[in-house]
Formats: C-alpha cells, sequence, structure tokens
C-alpha cells in the first residue's frame, strides 16, 4: 500500500511575514512633509483680517483731462507762434472747404498738416452730399460766396461704417434714410460688385461717394459761379486708415458736359 505524504505547510511565522513584506511599502518611497499645526491665537489673528478684493482701475475719462490739456496746447502755440492766436481773433480766412466724414479719426487739420483757421470744415455720416440738406448748402453757400475758399474737398476714408452699412441689409432706423445715396450707388454699381471681394467693394462704393459728392458740389449754382468767374476747384480725396495718406481721385468732364451741366442748374438774379 502507498503512503501518501501530507502536503508540507510553510511554517505560520514565515507566511505572515511575507504577507507583511507585500503589503507594507516602505516609506522612504513616498516622502510626506510633516504636518503644520497653527495654534489658536494665530487662527484667530488670521480670522480678524479683513479680505481684500483687488477691482481693476477705470479707465480715465478723457473730457476731465481735457480742460487741462487746453492750456498745455494754448501756452505751447503760444510760443511756437506768438501772432497766431491774435490772428484768428480777427477773422478767419480759410482756403479750404473741407467736406468730409464725422468719423473721430480723420481730423481735417491736422491730416493736411494746417493750423486752426486755415479749413472750413462740414462734416457727416459717410461724407454724404444730398442737394436738399439745408445744413450743408448752408456751409457751401457761407465758404464759397463770403469767405471765398480757393478749394473744395470732398474727403471719404476707408474702412468706413456707412458704406459698409450701406452694403449690408440690417436696419438701422433714421440712419437709413441718410444712407439711401450708398444704396442707390450700391445698386447702379451691383454688376461690378457681384465680381469683387468685401475690401474691393468698399472701396468701390468709398470712391463713388466721394466722386458723386463732387458732382454735386458742380451743380450747385454758387459753386457753378465760383468756378467760372475766380477758377474755384473741386478735389475728391480718400484717406487711408491703415497709414495715413491722402490718395486723389480723378475728377474728369468733357467741354460738353460741362457746357450741359451749367445749363442745366446754373442760375441768375433778374
Amino acid at each position: 500500500m502507498k503512503v501518501m505524504c501530507p502536503r508540507t505547510r510553510p511554517p505560520l511565522f514565515i507566511n505572515a511575514a511575507s504577507r507583511l513584506h507585500t503589503r507594507i511599502t516602505p516609506l522612504s518611497s513616498h516622502p510626506q512633509k510633516p504636518p503644520t499645526f497653527r495654534s489658536s491665537s494665530s487662527s484667530q489673528a488670521l480670522k480678524s483680517q479683513p479680505i481684500k478684493l483687488t477691482t481693476p482701475s477705470p479707465k480715465p475719462d478723457n473730457f476731465k483731462l481735457v480742460l487741462g490739456k487746453n492750456k498745455d496746447w494754448a501756452h505751447e502755440t503760444s510760443n511756437k507762434d506768438p501772432s497766431l492766436f491774435p490772428t484768428l481773433a480777427s477773422g478767419q480766412h480759410p482756403q479750404i472747404l473741407w467736406i468730409g466724414c464725422s468719423d473721430s479719426r480723420i481730423p481735417e487739420t491736422t491730416v493736411l498738416g494746417l493750423k486752426p483757421g486755415d479749413v472750413f470744415v462740414h462734416r457727416n455720416i459717410a461724407n454724404i452730399l444730398h442737394p436738399g440738406d439745408l445744413n450743408a448748402s448752408a456751409v457751401i453757400e457761407y465758404a464759397v460766396v463770403h469767405l471765398k475758399v480757393k478749394h473744395i474737398v470732398v474727403c471719404g476714408h476707408t474702412s468706413c461704417g456707412g458704406v459698409n452699412a450701406a452694403l449690408a441689409n440690417q436696419k438701422l432706423g433714421i440712419i437709413d434714410n441718410w444712407l439711401l445715396p450708398l444704396r442707390k450707388l450700391r445698386l447702379d454699381l451691383s454688376h461690378e460688385l457681384s465680381k469683387m471681394g468685401p475690401d474691393e467693394k468698399v472701396m468701390k462704393i468709398v470712391e463713388a461717394n466721394v466722386l458723386a459728392g463732387a458732382q454735386t458740389l458742380m451743380e450747385n449754382p454758387s459753386v457753378i459761379d465760383a468756378m467760372a468767374e475766380r477758377g474755384l476747384k473741386i478735389h475728391g480725396l480718400v484717406y487711408d486708415l491703415k497709414c495715413g495718406e491722402l490718395k486723389e481721385l480723378p475728377i474728369h468732364e468733357t467741354e460738353a458736359h460741362q457746357k450741359a451741366r451749367t445749363a442745366a442748374f446754373e442760375t441768375k438774379a433778374e
């Protein structure tokens, strides 16, 4: 008969040690920072300190600075040209009437490198000239007949918000009425505009609007008389916001068209 030997089992202390070995991880492999303790007095001190929240400082209001800046400018200008302000106080004799956009980025006297008193100014949204606009008509009449300016400038500019609005179809209220001449240009140039990219479309309308304004000026009876009698000049300009430079647009008119225009719009006192 075959005698079966019982399976030997390891001593209990060895088995227990092995289990301990597998379960216990040396402390050196996971270093931990010793806990820190605060005394009750320090905790109370922290609680008693108010929490300070930092808020961004508001942007300065430019209008609060203008009076001081004006005094600085007046003093500096007077030192450079002592006769300027006394001369301006006695009257104005500008040679240029500037008709431009209300956009804050095109200060005409600065752009032209001139001084106060050199430019008579009329500005509106998108430098549009409506023949029936009494405001613009009064400015033109005074500049041409009484101040006898030698040049009238119609100036548009790149990135014009009025032109962008006319190329879009969003309702803007009363501004829509004002922009009707630009929408008419958009209609008249629709075939050309359909072949252009967005930036080209804006520039096309900007230039067309300037030329339309120049044409409206040349249909003004007072302007017609001044052009014939003393050589008043009409100019069309576009101001480039990216570089600060002016570009002049050619204003072409044949002799036949000039005669026809004069015959249609000239008025005479009886």
